[in-house]
């Protein structure tokens, strides 16, 4: 017997639809599949590809910069950006402004290792969206905006359960 003759027919959820869920997988999905091209190579995984890719990005960025922007967390950085150092790809660089927190920038090694991984990701995301026309490409870019916009505005702080109201 299959899993969709088990469920329920009042069921009030199904995955297959649900667009959080089918967002996660497609996510899971994506990162798995570019994982595996630079694991291969340069035996890094996710969490150091991404830090490796946001110090390329700003050039020098401190690690709750990093987090900020790769949606991680504090921990994972930390353990990402420590092998990422043990490794020669990333050095710390002390903030003048405030000796509690440092600057990651990018080793020699990592600026060749980053050169040669940001070619890959582009081809991987050019891959993904080639059968895509370039007017379903602008619009999937609009759509992930508004997305991102609204989750947004939904997880700002406010009253427990409730979406805070658009623009807040």
């Amino acid at each position: 017997m299959s899993i969709e003759n088990e469920r329920p027919p009042e069921s009030p959820l199904t995955l297959a639809t649900f667009l959080p869920y089918r967002l996660s997988v497609m996510s899971a999905v994506v990162s798995e599949g570019l994982a595996r091209l630079y694991n291969e190579r340069f035996g890094i995984a996710i969490p150091e590809w991404r830090v490796l890719a946001t110090v390329g990005e700003f050039r020098s960025v401190t690690a709750k910069a990093v987090g900020l922007h790769a949606h991680m967390g504090k921990v994972k950085v930390s353990r990402a950006a420590a092998s990422l150092e043990t490794r020669g790809l990333i050095r710390r660089v002390p903030n003048a402004a405030d000796g509690r927190e440092a600057f990651l920038a990018l080793t020699p090694d990592g600026e060749a290792m980053y050169g040669e991984i940001a070619p890959l990701a582009l081809s991987y995301a050019g891959r993904l969206t080639e059968t895509l026309s370039a007017a379903d490409r602008a619009a999937l870019d609009r759509l992930i905006d508004l997305l991102l916009r609204r989750a947004g505005e939904m997880n700002a702080p406010g009253p427990p359960g409730e979406a805070s109201p658009a623009g807040a």
